[in-house]
């Protein structure tokens, strides 16, 4: 550990003045104290300020513990009397390596009794000791799983059973905020986390409240606190989004961010008033775990030639259709990413930017300051960009103004909400896009799904007779493979997610069609004799494969054959 002088580094770095210092110095003989103790409790520095500044000349990172989610099994690696002792906490664990929040870092004693305790390897971080007393109450105080703590709460916290009127306003703030609700709604986010979920659903009903994990696009119910717990769950959360507490009436929307391990977790949150209560969604966006390149988000090897010649094609328009969570933003930055170079000026406008990527300027839209997609777009294109991704075309001045764009030398990547490729064009002259204009521009369409992978840990084989699925395509005895469930993959058999695909590059018949506005079976019918492979195919040939069921797939895919 670098060692500093710390007076004569604040100093020159003007975060105190001469003065300053000789009266902290008094204060802290006087006191008995350190000299930063001495400085922070007499207002002169602020203790985020000396922890950055001290993360800085030590080379030792500052972890801000505010929103910071510790997993329970890693605070009981060291006891409560050793943490409070030492004013120090546990954080993450790394296979042998365990790091720990500290006031003190020059405290070698604690560190060697900590690494005596656990027999682990000993990292140290540096927090602030408000932000350690927080947690330490927080985690240590308030013991127990998710129902102890809930029963906890019930038992002298919330008496009223009503979600709406019958607890104070004043009153509920203040239960909001007091260690047992927090380490409730702690608790819940990171069984969520833990389960790869990616949305949880609190949903009032009549007489008590349900939650709902979404995990690999699928909602599951899990365990749900008594309904007397709706308000204060409820609250704590508008708290930590900063939405209106007291305003039940009208839908809500914020964001907050929290942190777990080394990982950074951006939570959106919804709020919609029903009959029952307010619902309310958080949308758990894990950056670390949302970037994926072009290979791994499950493009075939032939269709992933096709489409990296595309992304290289020095101008045109390329669309990615699917509904919402079907992986579309996951698919925009992989091409980017794949084509990103620093000759090439790539900008993005987007709502909102969910992954930062190196060398992309990313923009948001800001409808409080006017700018949406189209005029986004407008100020885009004087920036003498090459590669431009619109985050949605979702009107018509956004769909002219990319395809403008594509005609004056741009690339441009976007997305549109239809059910396959083809309905691509379609929905474009639905919007009052002049045919001609689609197709001079339009040099590919992907549509895609998120199929659910079978469980790794529980996978079994199993023979199927080709009369079953004759109406698919297969007829011919074939093996298959399925998930019997277990612990691994929550008993529901499946375990991650990976994309079906169905790529459209048009040809000089789909440009005609276009013209003619033909209807959307003729399109359909071109593309597939000039080679498109349909989701369902995509998706067949990975259950063949044994990377998903038959019955996935015709979950994800539109049910036009009866099997």
């Amino acid at each position: 550990m670098k060692k500093v002088s710390i007076d004569k580094y604040l100093l020159e770095l003007g975060l105190i003045t001469e003065p300053q210092l000789v009266k902290a110095q008094e204060e802290s003989k006087k006191q008995n104290v350190s000299l930063e103790k001495a400085l922070i409790d007499l207002g002169f520095i602020k203790e985020e300020d000396f922890a950055n500044f001290l993360s800085d000349k030590t080379g030792i990172p500052y972890i801000d513990l505010t929103n910071y989610l510790i997993d329970p099994a890693v605070i009981s690696l060291i006891p409560e009397e050793l943490a409070r002792k030492h004013l120090i906490i546990p954080l993450f664990r790394i296979r042998d390596t365990l790091t720990v929040g500290m006031v003190n870092l020059q405290d070698v004693f604690a560190l060697d009794e900590v690494r005596t305790k656990t027999s682990l390897l000993i990292e140290p971080a540096i927090v602030t000791g408000k932000a350690l007393k927080n947690a330490q109450d927080q985690y240590y105080s308030v013991k127990g799983t998710f129902d102890e703590v809930a029963e906890n709460i019930g038992k002298g916290k919330v008496a009223s059973q009503d979600k709406e009127t019958d607890l104070e306003l004043e009153r509920l703030v203040r239960i909001t905020g007091e260690a047992p609700v927090i380490k409730l709604v702690n608790l819940m986010m990171f069984d969520a986390i833990r389960a790869r979920a990616s949305d949880i659903h609190i949903e009032p009903e009549e007489k008590d409240m349900m939650v709902r994990f979404r995990i690999d696009g699928v909602l599951k119910v899990v365990k749900s606190p008594p309904e007397h717990l709706y308000a204060p769950i409820v609250s704590r959360i508008k708290v930590m989004s900063d939405l209106n507490i007291s305003e039940r009436r009208v839908p809500q929307d914020g964001r907050f961010q929290i942190k777990f391990e080394n990982r950074l977790i951006d939570v959106r949150v919804s709020t919609v008033p029903t009959i029952n209560g307010e619902n309310v969604v958080l949308r758990l966006l894990d950056r670390q775990s949302l970037f994926l390149g072009l290979p791994e988000i499950g493009f075939s090897d032939n269709m992933l030639s096709g489409y990296n010649e595309l992304i290289r094609r020095p101008h045109g328009i390329i669309l990615v259709c699917g509904p919402t969570g079907s992986g579309k933003t996951t698919t925009l930055y992989a091409s980017l990413s794949s084509i990103n170079s620093p000759e090439k000026n790539i900008i993005t406008i987007e709502d909102p930017v969910e992954y930062k990527l190196p060398l992309i300027r990313q923009s948001q839209i800001n409808p409080k300051a006017g700018i949406d997609f189209a005029n986004g777009l407008r100020s885009i294109l004087r920036q003498d960009p090459d590669i431009i991704m619109v985050g949605e075309i979702r009107d018509l001045p956004t769909a002219e103004i990319a395809i403008q764009a594509a005609l004056t030398g741009h690339l441009v990547f976007s997305t549109l909400h239809t059910n396959d490729a083809p309905s691509a064009i379609t929905r474009l002259i639905d919007m009052g896009v002049e045919p001609f204009l689609i197709s001079s521009s339009l040099i590919g369409v992907i549509s895609q799904r998120l199929i659910r992978l079978i469980c790794p840990k529980c996978n079994e084989e199993y023979v199927v007779s080709g009369s079953t699925y004759s109406k698919l395509g297969i007829n011919e005895d074939i093996k298959l493979a399925r998930g019997k469930g277990c612990g691994n993959c929550l008993g529901t058999g499946y375990k991650g997610r990976i994309g079906i695909f169905e790529l459209m590059i048009p040809d000089e018949r789909i440009r005609n069609l276009t013209i003619n506005k033909a209807p959307l079976e003729d399109l359909r019918k071109a593309a597939i004799s000039f080679g498109m492979t349909t989701l369902r195919e995509d998706g067949i040939d990975k259950a063949k494969k044994h990377l998903t069921s038959i019955e996935e797939i015709m979950r994800v895919t539109v049910a036009d054959v009866d099997i």
